[in-house]
């Protein structure tokens, strides 16, 4: 068995001892709300990290492209939500080839791009479950909740489709920096998607999930009376952002990337062999700082090519070259994209290596 301190670098190692503990409590938060976890695993990419989490009690998985929902219905998974307002050529219908093979629900935010998604499913005589999308001030995509009602009676009425429900995606926690500003923009994210659905239902539509998502307003959102379901991805690894924004602790982080220092060409400068490709530029949230936390330093990541990290030493400390350190990166959903594969540790020793299976399936 290897050794963790034997894999070449740079190399993306996930604490299994911590990845199970990160999957566990998810679950128990949804559980003690009464509502489903829906995992979305796009921040993984792994099937065998997908089965973790159905095993301990998720109802399916979210994924956030077509391409990425073929690769986990191959795997075995039988149960997908597209949390995505699917448009594009083709993509209908492979959307219809993946419904015959599993209980398949997709996004949508507008009548056209609903339009276009069941008109394959009409034509064969099949019926598409759609999420409306409603913007709960992330500011992205989505519906505004006024416009809510009316948007969700005409999409309802569509052939090929079924309104199952309204979901959104509080992705603006993320720029909170207080916890009390997380929590509140959780609870409102929460409140306002159940309020939403209540008002669609009296206009009609009879919609059965409310569901919501993003790691750091999850424990909130989720608590508010309607919500039925809650698609957080981060949480499996966590990384620096979310140790910034308190809503983890770095012993949280199961992600972590193995790096070699090659350079030490000042005092105050050392050199890694992960830049860009290895750590991603995604800046750390909820202000930017760096790119990404060294483990057991307080020297950081200060900036980045595309195949060196420049860490800036701070007072007191040293490298040497030939130095091992491991990084915590800002985001770990992006790394897992920019990998073949991941290496499951466990005490030191390399448990097992999981292909990325859904690397690079964008589209």
């Amino acid at each position: 068995m290897t050794a963790r301190e034997d894999l070449a670098t740079p190399a993306v190692v996930i604490d299994l001892a911590v990845l199970e503990r990160n999957i566990a409590r998810m679950a128990q938060v949804a559980e003690a709300a009464g509502a489903r976890l829906r995992p979305h695993a796009k921040t993984h990419k792994c099937p065998e990290i997908g089965r973790m989490q159905i095993a301990a009690g998720a109802s399916g998985l979210s994924l956030a492209k077509t391409s990425e929902a073929e690769v986990f219905v191959d795997a075995g998974f039988d149960d997908i939500f597209v949390a995505y307002p699917v448009v594009g050529k083709g993509k209908p219908e492979r959307l219809l080839a993946l419904h015959d093979r599993c209980r398949l629900a997709v996004g949508v935010d507008s009548v056209a791009g609903a339009q276009a998604l069941g008109a394959p499913f009409a034509a064969a005589g099949r019926t598409l479950d759609v999420l409306l999308k409603v913007d709960c001030g992330l500011h992205r995509v989505g519906v505004a909740p006024e416009a809510a009602a009316g948007i969700a009676s005409r999409i309802a009425g569509l052939p090929g489709l079924s309104l199952r429900g309204v979901f959104t995606h509080a992705g603006h926690a993320y720029h909170e920096v207080s916890p009390e500003g997380v929590a509140s923009v959780g609870r409102a994210e929460g409140v306002t998607l159940a309020e939403t659905a209540a008002r669609i239902r009296e206009a009609g539509p009879s919609v059965s999930e409310v569901s919501v998502g993003s790691t750091p307003s999850a424990r909130y959102a989720i608590g508010a009376a309607g919500v039925t379901e809650c698609r957080p991805g981060n949480y499996v690894f966590h990384d620096a952002s979310q140790v910034s924004l308190r809503t983890g602790t770095i012993e949280d982080c199961a992600m972590t990337i193995e790096a070699t220092v090659v350079s030490v060409p000042a005092a105050d400068r050392a050199v890694v062999d992960a830049g860009s490709k290895t750590l991603s530029s995604d800046a750390l949230r909820p202000r930017a700082g760096g790119h990404g936390f060294l483990v057991g330093r307080t020297s950081r990541i200060a900036r980045l090519s595309e195949e060196h990290g420049v860490i800036d030493v701070a007072a007191g400390e040293r490298f040497t070259v030939g130095e091992r350190v491991s990084i915590v990166p800002n985001h770990a959903c992006v790394v897992t994209n920019l990998h073949d594969r991941i290496h499951a540790v466990r005490d030191g020793k390399v448990e097992a290596v999981w292909r990325v299976a859904a690397r690079g399936c964008v589209e």
